[in-house]
């Protein structure tokens, strides 16, 4: 096994080495990119916008993409999209996720990309959604990797400095494995800098249970630093995802919504610390108000704000007695104040 992509190699245990990481090393390289933590986020469409980037990095998140974006829709300069990339000097290091399948726009993108500052592209080869794969997109791309190659080529070709590197899934409808086997090869042949394999295929959505053997294969036949996802919403199971995998970092989708703490905890696991475990009600309220307050200062107006907050808010209480009165009167709130104020009394109304 090889230490966060350092050469180091070592026999002991998976757990007695997380220990030593503050000895051994201190750093996980992307390429260029050098890294203090091995802990990265999903791009989530409608999730990771740059409210919640702040705040993740205010609980010890350091790298993190922006939601998932067209390449078409960028070249052509969308409103939409270009409102996806609104970031700030203390949202760093960022990355981007191209969407796409013409080989020439998708490099176009890239490129453009790399001139606005962003400090990492990534190829999405592992979107599930209908609506996508009838483009030939996203996950579809895993039953063509001579498209795929092209365009891992012609990304290559436009970059100059910052990494590149793809998300894929298991397979597209193949639960083999073999796809992801071929793709992870052609990304290292073509020069990319890592890839990140989330454990399912395409008609799993993200249901049923990520496979992550598939993960360990890949990380078996090829040189470059692999990502695990999939299936991790706590640090036990990071950690269990790396020893049983041997990757040299992990991806958090999901388990991040609504739990800004796991950042933190997947550290110090990973470090043979103590992880403090469920958060009370009072820490619950601080981070989703927090949230709040930075949907309410970098969304582009007050509607925009309190739109994505009636969504947003919900992740902190899902596991809270209450969430279900809690849903029904933040749906109909059109006011920060209610918003607020229903955050501060959750558990509070004896309706509950």
């Amino acid at each position: 096994m090889i230490l966060w992509g350092t050469g180091f190699h070592d026999t002991r245990p998976w757990e007695n080495r997380y220990r030593l990481f503050g000895i051994l090393s201190s750093m996980f390289r992307i390429k260029s990119l050098v890294l203090h933590s091995p802990i990265i986020q999903a791009p989530m469409a409608g999730c990771t916008d740059l409210a919640f980037r702040l705040l993740a990095r205010e609980y010890g998140l350091e790298l993190a993409f922006l939601e998932m974006i067209s390449a078409e829709a960028f070249v052509r300069k969308t409103r939409k999209t270009m409102g996806l990339l609104k970031t700030l000097p203390a949202d760093k290091p960022v990355g981007v996720q191209l969407l796409g399948i013409n080989p020439d726009v998708i490099a176009e993108a890239a490129g453009g990309l790399e001139e606005m500052g962003f400090d990492i592209v990534d190829i999405n080869l592992g979107c599930p959604v209908s609506k996508v794969i009838r483009g030939g997109a996203g996950a579809a791309l895993m039953k063509n990797p001579a498209r795929v190659q092209k365009i891992f080529r012609a990304v290559i070709k436009k970059i100059k400095k910052i990494p590149v590197t793809a998300k894929m899934r298991k397979g597209f409808q193949d639960s083999s494995g073999s796809e992801s086997l071929v793709i992870s090869r052609l990304a290292e042949d073509e020069g990319l800098a890592a890839v990140t394999v989330h454990g399912r295929i395409q008609p799993q959505g993200y249901g049923g249970h990520a496979d992550w053997e598939i993960i360990g294969r890949v990380k078996k036949e090829i040189k470059i630093p692999v990502i695990g996802n999939g299936d991790v919403f706590n640090a036990d199971q990071a950690l269990r995802l790396i020893q049983s995998t041997g990757c040299d970092a992990v991806m958090i989708g999901r388990g991040s919504l609504g739990n800004p703490w796991i950042y933190r905890d997947i550290e110090n696991i990973l470090r043979g610390k103590e992880v403090s475990g469920a958060r009370d009600l009072s820490e619950t309220k601080q981070a989703a108000l927090r949230h709040l307050e930075l949907e309410l200062k970098t969304s582009r107006n007050i509607e925009s704000a309190i739109m994505k907050c009636r969504r947003m808010m919900c992740w902190y209480f899902k596991h809270h007695p209450g969430i279900s009165h809690f849903r029904r009167e933040i749906h109909r709130a059109d006011r920060s104040e209610t918003i607020r104020e229903l955050i501060n009394h959750f558990g509070e109304d004896p309706k509950q």
